[in-house]
């Protein structure tokens, strides 16, 4: 056969999201697959998503060695001119494809097409998969991670909610992204250590779940029927299906009492005011502290009458006054 009529090779190398289940691919990458004359990938049927394409009826072959025997491999069988496809693994097999890039790029260019397919992409959120195999792997292998329990977690937990406030208070968005990386690091660990309850045990799927279900059910004027034109109306929703969900003996139960102090008294001046007038009397003073306790209330009653956040508008002050302490420092 001469050169002119030798049939012109073809590598495909299909690269798809392990965080979507291996048969999902898109049409294009099945028919890339199934026109294909020989497909390979590095690892064999314990791979999810070679399973997944030898159980649709083709054949994978395995291919042994590292990134300089898998582009001989595909080279040589493009250069025969045959059509081989390539299943790039979980970790994207970035060494493969840059070597695929640089041959693809160089002259003259070499006598076969080569082409990259995504068979699969990302959806919103997928990166939580990746956070919850982790979490999995660090809590079976880390000998410091196996010791923890909800009860030692906890000081971290207030620790880096803490932390998250402060990243607010600052306005730096890097700072509060990677802070809420570490508040979700607590949710994802706690949620992991459950699953070792044998009585009473759940799983992170399970704390999703309950949070969408009871978002769902909530916000009927989004996912249901009833209208809510204003934030006036969806809060008074709100609370009348919480409070037919928790079946609660007191307006009170619910409120942690270990808020800080302006934060618990912004709740319970919230939930009072369902029972209480506003300007009901107050006990009269015996002491200091009972006066200017009084006088704490009444701030956060006055807050709260302009839709101000006290224990926020506290943080904020004392920022302003740190910097001044550290201007001042400077001269």
């Amino acid at each position: 056969m001469t050169e002119a009529h030798r049939p012109t090779g073809r590598i495909t190398v299909l690269v798809t999201s392990p965080r979507v289940a291996p048969g999902l691919l898109t049409r294009a990458a099945w028919q890339s697959l199934e026109t294909a004359g020989e497909i390979a990938a590095a690892g064999g049927p314990e791979r999810a998503d070679v399973q997944a394409v030898i159980g649709s009826g083709l054949t994978v072959t395995k291919v042994e060695g590292g990134v300089g025997e898998h582009w001989s491999w595909l080279s040589s069988a493009a250069e025969a001119g045959r059509a081989v496809a390539w299943l790039v693994g979980d970790d994207g097999e970035p060494d493969l494809l840059h070597v695929v890039a640089a041959q693809v790029a160089r002259e003259p260019r070499p006598p076969y097409e080569v082409e990259i397919v995504h068979g699969s992409y990302d959806v919103p959120g997928a990166r939580l998969i990746d956070l919850v195999r982790v979490m999995d792997r660090i809590r079976r292998d880390c000998a410091w991670t196996q010791q923890e329990t909800h009860e030692s977690l906890a000081k971290y937990l207030l620790e880096e909610t803490y932390e998250t406030l402060e990243a607010l208070d600052t306005g730096d968005r890097a700072h509060l992204r990677e802070e809420l990386g570490d508040l979700l690091l607590q949710v994802a660990l706690n949620s992991r250590i459950a699953e070792e309850d044998p009585d009473d045990g759940f799983t992170i799927d399970d704390v999703a779940a309950g949070i969408v279900e009871k978002l769902v059910r909530r916000h009927p004027h989004v996912f249901g029927t009833v209208d809510a034109t204003d934030v006036a109306t969806v809060e008074a929703n709100w609370e009348a299906i919480k409070a037919t969900e928790k079946q609660r003996s007191s307006v009170l139960e619910g409120i942690p009492l270990a808020l800080p102090a302006l934060a618990l008294a912004d709740k319970v001046l919230g939930r009072a005011a369902k029972l209480l007038p506003t300007d009901a009397p107050q006990p009269n003073p015996t002491t200091e502290a009972e006066r200017i306790g009084g006088d704490l209330l009444s701030t956060v009653r006055e807050a709260r009458a302009h839709g101000v956040d006290a224990e926020q508008a506290l943080r904020t002050a004392v920022a302003a006054l740190a910097d001044q302490v550290r201007a001042a420092e400077k001269t």
